[in-house]
């Protein structure tokens, strides 16, 4: 590992501060992505800044009956919260679907949301990759496909985001809270995630030096449903092929969908919000029926690569598998 400077500052306005003046600077959390990619070369920085200790892990409601999640608090605390457990199991389920309890128990929210893809091109240092080194090429193109975009991938860039939590909160309508020296902003997540394009680099619009400090979520719609279901090659330790959080709220006969909330993982560069599938759903019947029209609403703009095109169908099995099940706790 190449030598760096470690400081630890007393306060968010202090971290943005050192990182800001410094080009070869990155924030340290839990450092369960960032400490990997050092090790392998994909990271250089020559300062760390450590933010772990900041007064940013509390979770709390706020006034409009929603939850605010300070970004230094661990995965596993915030999956096992009472009120996220009670109000928000779609991010409960999606915390405890990702990685591995050690993991859990080191990564912070703000982390999380932060992760860099898991292309196993990305994290070879000895094969070219635009999202690593840009201008070098896409080594994934031609190459092994099996876990790559179905939807919003370009020439440059076919690498999937690897965050379960990122995918229920998109669903949820989460907002990030961004610090920089100017103070404070909230982006929504929908917009806080890049497509490839021609800069893949780029995983997020955040710049050098804006720091997470917190994530809000609203209030949940009242008798919504949630849930989230992770498929993937094996039971434990894997990163999703596809999966799906989504929201439904019924009528009071539980015959018609009054609202729908999806997002889909493993499917593109980001947590991919269904918002085809979404309009399908709204003041439909909640019938299976419903659930494949709004199922193939969505996947029509999906472009398969060769090695994946299976995405496409287990998209859709998984997603009109969830709706059914959200429909039937609605109805007990």
């Amino acid at each position: 590992m190449i030598p760096f400077e470690y400081r630890r500052p007393t306060s968010a306005q202090d971290a943005v501060a050192m990182v800001t003046a410094r080009p070869d600077a990155a924030y340290l959390g839990g450092g369960t992505n960032l400490v990997d990619h050092m090790k392998l070369g994909i990271a250089a920085p020559q300062l760390l800044v450590d933010v772990s200790r900041l007064p940013l892990a509390d979770v709390e409601e706020i006034a409009d009956g929603g939850l605010r999640i300070g970004a230094g608090v661990r995965n596993s605390d915030l999956a096992a919260h009472p009120l996220v457990r009670s109000r928000y199991p779609a991010l409960s389920r999606a915390l405890l679907a990702g990685a591995s309890g050690q993991l859990r128990n080191l990564a912070t929210t703000g982390g999380n949301l932060l992760q860099r893809t898991r292309c196993p091109y990305f994290q070879d240092v000895t094969t070219p990759c635009n999202k690593r080194d840009p201008g070098t090429g896409c080594s994934a193109i031609g190459g092994y496909l099996r876990y790559h975009a179905i939807f919003g991938a370009s020439e440059e860039c076919v690498a999937t985001h690897p965050s379960d939590m990122a995918v229920a909160l998109a669903m949820l309508d989460a907002r990030v809270v961004v610090h920089n020296v100017d103070g404070a902003r909230r982006i929504p997540l929908a917009d806080f995630y890049r497509l490839p394009g021609d800069r893949p680099d780029q995983d997020t619009v955040l710049t050098h030096g804006q720091l997470i400090t917190a994530v809000e979520l609203p209030a949940p719609p009242p008798a919504a449903q949630s849930t989230y279901r992770k498929v993937r090659d094996r039971a434990s330790f894997a990163f999703a092929l596809v999966s799906v959080a989504a929201e439904l709220v019924l009528d009071s006969g539980g015959a018609e969908i009054t609202s729908a909330r999806i997002a889909l993982g493993g499917v593109a560069h980001k947590p991919w919000r269904a918002t085809e599938a979404e309009a399908v759903l709204r003041r439909a019947p909640a019938t299976t029926e419903t659930f494949m029209r709004a199922a193939r609403a969505e996947l029509a703009a999906a472009k398969p690569l060769d090695g994946n095109a299976f995405k496409v169908d287990l998209t859709q099995r998984t997603l009109v598998s969830v709706l059914r099940s959200l429909t039937e706790e609605a109805s007990r």
